[in-house]
């Protein structure tokens, strides 16, 4: 009788040790998932925080200013698509002259790049152009 009551007591520990480590990686599971989803709700909600841009201008044969420059997202999980860019017009007293906002209609999945170029008739006595994210939509 004592061996039976040892050996219910011993398979219902063993029972119970297997239960618990299951509940472990379950909680454990549950936390990444949670971490993940909160991580993709706060780039998606700041994609300025986690886009960067990048580029030169030169005056073509036309006249036109071409802007090219690179995207970078540095976001973990969230895609971004139709990036607005502001772009910048400075005189060579760094005096702001104009500014305009482009959209590039590309998507850039997370740790990915692309290239972009665009021309505008800048206005007299354009020196120099800046760029800057403005916004782009969650993908």
């Amino acid at each position: 009788m004592k061996r039976m009551t040892a050996l219910v007591f011993v398979t219902a520990f063993v029972i119970g040790a297997c239960n618990t480590g299951d509940k472990k990686t379950d909680a454990a599971k549950d936390k990444y998932e949670q971490t993940k989803e909160t991580l993709e709700e706060t780039e998606k909600k700041n994609p300025a925080r986690f886009l960067t841009v990048t580029g030169h201008d030169k005056k073509n044969l036309l006249g036109q200013t071409v802007v090219k420059g690179m995207l970078n997202n540095t976001a973990k999980v969230a895609s971004y698509k139709d990036i607005e860019i502001k772009l910048f017009f400075y005189s060579k007293t760094k005096a702001l002259l104009e500014e305009d906002v482009e959209t590039i209609f590309e998507t850039l999945a997370p740790g990915k790049s692309a290239e972009f170029k665009t021309k505008y008739f800048a206005p007299k006595g354009t020196d120099s152009v800046a760029l800057k994210i403005v916004g782009a939509k969650g993908e």
